[in-house]
């Protein structure tokens, strides 16, 4: 399996869900399961069937965080040469020149991706067309909705 490029916070974050889905929800599902159980005839037990369906849910997630977590690649930023350009973890602030509105995006792995906290994918277009650019930089990007031009207004590594 290819290794999976994420940030410390994003590992942080699977690890305290995996920790949260293994010591307080499956422990919450078995209790469930046993007072399901209880109630008899487990054919007919609505509560019994939507406790293993939960279970089941929960076991999946375990597997999959414990896959990606096996598999991460986990990048520090602070410890990268940047000589400047745009990486992987970095925050962009840019512009676009033909709407001249302005955005700040935070490049991350695609487990960590949320537009509402403007953290986008390292495989997204907007971040492949940043990467590798400077500061004051002037770049093309296509986009879902066509060539999108940008100025690159700010780059943080933190």
């Amino acid at each position: 399996m290819k290794r999976i490029p994420m940030t410390l916070r994003g590992a942080e974050k699977l690890r305290e869900e995996l920790d949260y889905l293994k010591n307080v929800r499956r422990p919450e599902i078995i209790k469930n399961i046993s007072e399901a159980r209880e109630h008899g005839d487990l054919k007919e037990n609505a509560e019994y069937h939507a406790a293993r369906e939960q279970q089941g849910f929960c076991e999946g997630r375990i597997q999959e965080i414990e896959s990606k977590l096996s598999n991460a690649h986990i990048i520090d930023i602070s410890k990268l040469t940047t000589d400047d350009k745009i990486v992987f973890g970095a925050t962009v602030g840019v512009e676009n020149l033909d709407t001249t509105h302005r955005q700040t995006y935070s490049i991350v792995g695609d487990d960590e991706a949320n537009l509402k906290e403007h953290m986008i994918s390292i495989n997204s277009p907007i971040a492949r067309g940043l990467i590798g650019h400077k500061e004051g930089d002037i770049v093309r990007i296509n986009t879902p909705k066509g060539k999108v031009r940008y100025k690159i207004l700010q780059v943080k590594y933190c």
